[in-house]
């Protein structure tokens, strides 16, 4: 396992510091994922479900389209997923208002209880690292992931 040092260097875009960056990312997004592996293990789902479950909780009538793009993957894989969730009763899926094509989808009672149980230890981590950080911290972290977003 990588050393990590704390604090950057005023020369943070040298390969050691971007590099450990990257080690940094990969473990916590490891970690933060393993979180909720016990849950989604005990019901039987995969972190793709896990995913979708928080994005729909998060955006409730997103359109099926709109989950893909947020997700970045393919409607046949998006639309396993979602064939699992709705057989579970986890995931509703209403026709569009406006264009009845359009499929918008939003947790039931039961799903928003799922992602719940499957979130709070993720948000617990975020709450202990965003204490230990700091406002300051915690903004500078926020700009960094804002940035490396695709456009």
């Amino acid at each position: 396992m990588p050393e990590f040092r704390a604090g950057a260097s005023p020369l943070f875009l040298r390969d050691d510091d971007l590099r450990q960056g990257l080690d940094l990312l990969f473990v916590a997004g490891r970690d933060l994922a393993a979180a909720a592996d016990a849950g989604l293990e005990k019901e039987g789902l995969g972190r793709a479900h896990h995913r979708a479950l928080y994005f729909v909780g998060r955006n409730p009538g997103l359109p099926v389209g709109g989950l893909m793009a947020i997700l970045g993957i393919t409607k046949q894989s998006l639309s396993r997923v979602l064939k699992d969730l709705s057989a579970r009763g986890l995931i509703a899926q209403a026709v569009g208002a406006d264009d009845r094509r359009e499929r918008r989808l939003a947790l039931t009672e039961k799903g928003q209880a799922l992602e719940q149980a499957l979130t709070a230890p993720q948000r617990a981590l975020m709450a202990s690292a965003y204490r230990a950080a700091g406002a300051e911290a915690v903004a500078g972290f926020r700009t960094v992931l804002g940035g490396l977003r695709k456009r």
